[in-house]
């Protein structure tokens, strides 16, 4: 894998620790039954999702009072293998960098025997909901994403 975003493969690959199973869906597939390339990008927002309740990310963005939310600024994949209809792929993800207000969101999906599908990464920021102005993590919730990052 050559991915701009991807270094080492192998230390990238053991830097996540969180992943979701996702089940391929016949209506996520093509008359072929390979799975569409624009739903991975799903793929990845259930993952990060995910990631991001068990972070504890999650509480204050859905206050409805919150001042808060998360936005993609930016979201790419790389396919490596095809996906087929009921397939399961385990979807990892994992911040990999942390801005002051923006985390860099790296992904990689694997099929049932262990072969990495497709991978990716994105740019989410934290903005205000007033402003739409970015927000700066505080110190406990780059605590969060670092506790997850590290071993």
């Amino acid at each position: 894998m050559k991915q701009s975003y991807i270094g080492n493969f192998e230390e990238w690959e053991k830097g996540f620790r969180f992943s979701v199973p996702i089940r391929v869906r016949f209506s996520e597939t093509d008359m072929f039954g390979h799975l569409n390339n624009t739903v991975t990008f799903s793929y990845f927002e259930q993952a990060r999702i995910d990631y991001l309740k068990k972070l504890g990310l999650m509480n204050d963005w859905l206050d409805p009072k919150g001042e808060r939310i998360p936005v993609v600024a930016d979201l790419q994949c790389d396919y490596s293998k095809q996906v087929f209809f009921d397939e399961t792929v385990d979807v990892y993800v994992k911040a990999n960098s942390i801005g002051k207000s923006s985390v860099d969101i790296h992904y990689m999906a694997k099929n049932a025997n262990g072969e990495v599908v497709f991978t990716g990464r994105g740019a989410m920021v934290q903005i205000s909901k007033e402003t739409g102005s970015g927000v700066a993590w505080t110190e406990e919730e780059k605590d969060l994403f670092y506790a997850r990052t590290r071993n």
